[in-house]
């Protein structure tokens, strides 16, 4: 199953929190109890997202976290990026020469595909679109039929 980390899933909670509010500086404790994480795991994806030049440090009395910039440019794409490290479905689709199936593998261009697709789609989510109801802009899943893939076109 792909699956990303509970620290990735928590990073992009506390990001869709603060992108609420995008010019305000959070302490690291404030969006513990925000988002309902331990204080210590807010820090550390905080310090990981700061690393990563997502967030701004700020030290001192009035310290805390603060977006690097606008939330509609920063996409999901970034936030995944910084905490788990570059995203791909198998190991073929980071980079070359991790996998010593790639030269023969008959289903390598296809995972890559699929790769592309979905760093595609998480490129063009952004932390705005993140702050939008649940299922804004979904397609119905309910209806029959509706996730087959098209036979009419190239694709």
């Amino acid at each position: 199953m792909f699956r990303l980390s509970r620290l990735t899933d928590y990073g992009t909670v506390i990001m869709a929190h603060m992108a609420r509010e995008p010019g305000r500086v959070y302490s690291a404790a404030e969006l513990a109890g925000a988002v309902g994480v331990a204080a210590p795991t807010a820090s550390k994806i905080l310090k990981t997202l700061a690393r990563k030049a997502l967030l701004h440090s700020l030290r001192g009395a009035h310290g805390g976290y603060l977006l690097a910039r606008p939330p509609r440019e920063i996409s999901i794409a970034q936030v995944i990026d910084a905490l788990e490290g570059p995203l791909g479905v198998t190991e073929c689709s980071v980079a070359a020469g991790l996998c010593p199936q790639e030269n023969a593998c008959a289903v390598r261009s296809h995972w890559q595909r699929i790769d592309w697709a979905l760093r595609q789609t998480l490129a063009g989510l952004t932390l705005e679109d993140m702050m939008q109801p649940g299922s804004a802009g979904m397609p119905d899943r309910r209806r029959p039929g509706h996730d087959r893939p098209r036979s009419d076109g190239p694709g």
